[in-house]
């Protein structure tokens, strides 16, 4: 069903009023394109660009879409069962260099469990490192590497566009990053503060920790969950 225009609009200041959600705005402005709903900076992405695509599940779209727009090379990740089978029966463009890791804020290995919605119905797609959103009786463990190691182990001296979906493991990725070298330019994050184990307070030190880093809010999506940063200065 399509939503009327407001709808997003309408529910994003509800949830705020309600606490549910933060008050942010973006705090430059910057032409960005939208595509998969999520929001960039394209005259900062070229041939070039090395981009970081962090949570496949069975959705690549994005991916694509900045193949396609740039030529750039993405570099996606995702160790979960389901979407290893689902990239490796897909016909993609060589552009697309999939690495069945995850991705954490320590070098070493990681629980991830299978993700329980609120009718306790559990996701075929979806692992998370929150214990309390998954079914603790049905984990993996995955080998995982901080993005600074990543780097390291595919000669990458920068990371143009660092992209993540990865169902609450984003907030130990992003404070990983102080052990980075250089900073990704871009980063957009999808933030699961929803999740009963994480909390809104989790997400607004996330941010205050990105700012500190030198980065800027550029952009957000309908739910106030997706959000852009930019470094406000090179790295």
């Amino acid at each position: 069903m399509k939503r009327q225009p407001w709808f997003w609009p309408m529910k994003l200041f509800l949830k705020r009023v309600s606490g549910k959600e933060l008050w942010l705005k973006p705090e430059i402005d910057v032409e960005t394109i939208e595509t998969a709903d999520w929001r960039f900076i394209g005259s900062r992405l070229n041939q070039n660009s090395i981009i970081y695509s962090l949570g496949v599940g069975d959705s690549i779209e994005f991916d694509l879409d900045l193949i396609k727009r740039f030529k750039a090379t993405v570099f996606a990740f995702d160790p979960t069962p389901y979407s290893m089978e689902w990239v490796f029966s897909q016909d993609l463009p060589d552009r697309f260099v999939f690495k069945p890791w995850a991705v954490a804020g320590a070098d070493g290995k990681l629980r991830l469990y299978r993700r329980v919605n609120r009718q306790g119905k559990s996701a075929e797609v979806m692992w998370t490192a929150d214990k309390e959103a998954g079914d603790p009786d049905d984990f993996i463990d995955t080998p995982a590497y901080t993005v600074a190691a990543i780097m390291e182990l595919l000669q990458h001296d920068k990371v143009d566009l660092l992209k993540m979906d990865v169902e609450g493991a984003e907030y130990s990725i992003l404070e990983g990053l102080k052990d980075a070298r250089r900073l990704p330019e871009q980063l957009l994050v999808e933030f699961h503060h929803r999740f009963p184990g994480i909390g809104k307070a989790r997400t607004a030190e996330s941010i205050a920790m990105l700012r500190g880093l030198g980065y800027k809010i550029f952009g957000l999506s309908e739910t106030g969950r997706e959000i852009g940063f930019v470094l406000d200065r090179p790295t």
